[in-house]
């Protein structure tokens, strides 16, 4: 007897296993790393016990590592032990304590950061948007933290201590600058067109999401709209969930003109008068230039400004001395 398997049959058995397999990953991860910040509690109070600290310290470590090794195999080098010791004197203390969501991988990325507050909130990121261990060592390295945090001692804004998914308290909590798209692989002294920036952000559009932050999504490019019989296009146009507002995006490749800034006012004008409803937020604009002044900004945009924004692009992850010059 011949009995054809349903397609439908078999897809629903692969998604119990796939599920199962998934699950038996995030418990594994779980498990150890528990395991290894007990681990590192216990080699530190060994430690502690030992009358030269340094001297005996590294004495366990080599010992513990060898053993370790011919009971159970790899993974247990002394280098990887030095980095359990680490997790535990890292967070027995932290205000953030050890997530049982994130992997051993993710906390060796988070290690490398020694202040509390910035690892802190990378932490939090990471669990709110499930950043793969890749993402977050990408974040880290395009310094987000430094880029939409600001200095408390200049009266700006500061994180909030868990944004989780609720709506954001204003549009200086999410517009970044710079913003760093060295993901689109454009060579820095290359000479493209705006058309071209426009294309290679939208072959990537899933990295420019990951850079644009938590709740966007696309709604178009090139977006038409007609008035007096005149039509306008935005480059690219999204929306922001948590904001409830759309944001509109300008680019431009040279210097930023004052001419920019009214035609940016110009569209968001209209999204507020003819697009938006009555129960979503003012429409936001970010004009993403290669080069800009902020005086002229200033001037040119009403003292009040929520909805205009200009923000530098950088084509390369830049040096954390570099942008702490960009910043201030």
């Amino acid at each position: 007897m011949n009995v054809k398997l349903e397609s439908s049959f078999f897809e629903k058995i692969k998604k119990l296993l796939l599920e199962a397999q998934q699950g038996v990953v995030k418990q594994v991860n779980s498990i150890m790393v528990s395991t290894y910040y007990e681990m590192g509690k216990q080699i530190v109070e060994q430690e502690q016990n030992g009358s030269e600290e340094a001297e005996y310290g590294s004495y366990i470590l080599s010992e513990l590592s060898q053993r370790l090794t011919s009971e159970f195999g790899k993974g247990y080098s002394k280098r990887n032990l030095e980095l359990i010791r680490k997790f535990y004197l890292t967070y027995k203390n932290a205000k953030s304590p050890i997530s049982q969501n994130l992997s051993w991988t993710h906390y060796i990325q988070l290690m490398r950061i020694g202040d509390e507050k910035e690892r802190s909130y990378y932490q939090q990121q990471t669990e709110i948007n499930h950043w793969s261990v890749r993402e977050l060592d990408r974040q880290i390295n395009s310094s987000l933290f430094q880029r939409i945090v600001f200095d408390e001692d200049n009266n700006k804004i500061k994180p909030p201590e868990d944004q989780g998914d609720s709506i954001l308290n204003s549009p200086l909590q999410t517009i970044k600058d710079p913003y760093v798209l060295e993901f689109l692989n454009l060579e820095d002294r290359h000479s493209y067109s705006e058309s071209q920036l426009e294309q290679a952000i939208i072959d990537k559009l899933e990295n420019f999401l990951l850079e644009l932050g938590k709740g966007f999504t696309f709604v178009g490019r090139q977006v038409r709209f007609t008035f007096d019989e005149e039509h306008f296009r935005i480059d690219l146009v999204f929306y922001n969930r948590l904001l409830r507002c759309f944001v509109l995006i300008d680019l431009k490749i040279g210097k930023l003109k004052h001419q920019d800034l009214g035609q940016m006012q110009m569209y968001v004008n209209y999204y507020d008068r003819f697009v938006k409803t009555q129960d979503e937020m003012p429409t936001i604009g970010i004009i993403l230039c290669k080069d800009k002044k902020d005086t002229m900004v200033e001037i040119t945009l009403p003292k009040d400004n929520k909805q205009i924004f200009a923000s530098k692009y950088l084509l390369y992850l830049p040096k954390e001395e570099e942008l702490k010059k960009l910043i201030q």
